[in-house]
């Protein structure tokens, strides 16, 4: 594995150089970003997967809904549909992709819409839905749009100014586009994170002085659900079982799960993975099953043996401080 990187080191050299350049090209007006009379809220990172933006994204649609016309702009990665879609009640997970799906079976009073191209999303959505206010989900890289607001989240564990370039790391965009971000999130936290460790990781960070650096750690449900009824996760670990992964990082699940006393074992797929058929057959000769909602979505209907168990941030004593930066932007934008 060693090897492989130094000798694609190189090649993570030529992919930084291109995406500053391409950066630069807006920087330098060269090719233009496109604004909009509405408030939108772009939820995004610098790396591939891991970071939380799906929770982040339900966390604001929470806070939101309550008083506002919210909707959601989203790749769909995966799904199965093409263009730009209006989700519906009636629509699949096959035709919305499972992480969007997810969010609007949860929140089925925002509208959701699915587009590549995030600026004909929002001209179509402006048009249909008149939303009071648009969340940008994954859309920190798409400099075609100029949001109001960025919300860029990077994980403790691992930390975009410490990453190398794809593929011998896991940045897709420049380091130097953290200065876009209005809030930096630090997801992922251990629960009891000290003062000065906060301090320590503002400063590897780089944060510039107006940026906010807040911290989140995932808070797991305290219950499993297993076809609409709720089990206690004390209860449910007492047994063995199957822990079915198919995202971006497990390891702060199979650590939680540890930490619970569960004895499982850990099948593991990658993000977004699409179970086939005989896969699913395998599935059904164990007892119990234990998955992420977002695996949930692309398993439901298929298998009698399934239990889910929710995560999603907390933001601990910085929520008061994140709700504060939300609402002044919204103001701002009356």
């Amino acid at each position: 594995m060693q090897l492989l990187r130094k000798v694609l080191l190189p090649v993570s050299w030529v992919y930084g150089l291109v995406v500053w350049f391409r950066n630069k090209v807006y920087d330098w007006g060269l090719l233009s970003s496109t604004a909009f009379d509405v408030p939108i809220i772009c939820i995004g990172n610098l790396s591939v997967g891991g970071t939380g933006k799906t929770p982040m994204t339900e966390y604001l649609l929470q806070m939101l809904l309550r008083k506002h016309k919210v909707a959601v702009l989203s790749r769909g990665y995966k799904r199965k549909s093409k263009g730009y879609v209006l989700a519906n009640p009636q629509d699949k997970v096959e035709k919305l992709g499972d992480e969007p799906y997810q969010m609007y079976k949860k929140y089925p009073q925002m509208h959701l819409a699915l587009d590549a191209n995030r600026s004909r999303g929002i001209q179509n959505l402006l048009k249909q839905v008149q939303p009071q206010i648009i969340l940008l989900d994954d859309a920190m890289q798409h400099r075609k749009v100029k949001a109001g607001y960025y919300v860029m989240l990077t994980a403790y564990d691992d930390l975009y100014i410490e990453d190398r370039y794809l593929p011998t790391g896991n940045l897709r965009d420049h380091k130097n586009q953290a200065a876009r971000a209005d809030i930096i999130v630090v997801t992922k936290c251990p629960v009891l994170l000290k003062k000065d460790e906060k301090a320590a990781l503002i400063l590897r960070l780089r944060a510039r002085p107006e940026q906010e650096v807040l911290f989140a750690s995932l808070r797991y449900d305290s219950n499993v659900e297993f076809q609409s009824k709720k089990i206690p996760l004390k209860q449910f670990v007492q047994q063995k079982f199957v822990l079915l992964t198919g995202i971006a990082n497990a390891q702060p699940l199979v650590a939680y799960l540890k930490e619970q006393g569960g004895q499982f074992e850990h099948l593991e797929y990658s993000d977004h993975h699409h179970f086939s058929e005989k896969e699913i057959e395998q599935f059904r000769a164990y007892d119990r099953i234990l998955t992420t909602q977002k695996d949930l979505v692309r398993l439901e209907g298929k298998l009698s043996n399934l239990y889910s168990l929710a995560v999603k941030h907390d933001l601990g004593e910085d929520t008061a401080g994140f709700t504060k930066a939300i609402n002044a932007f919204l103001k701002s934008n009356k």
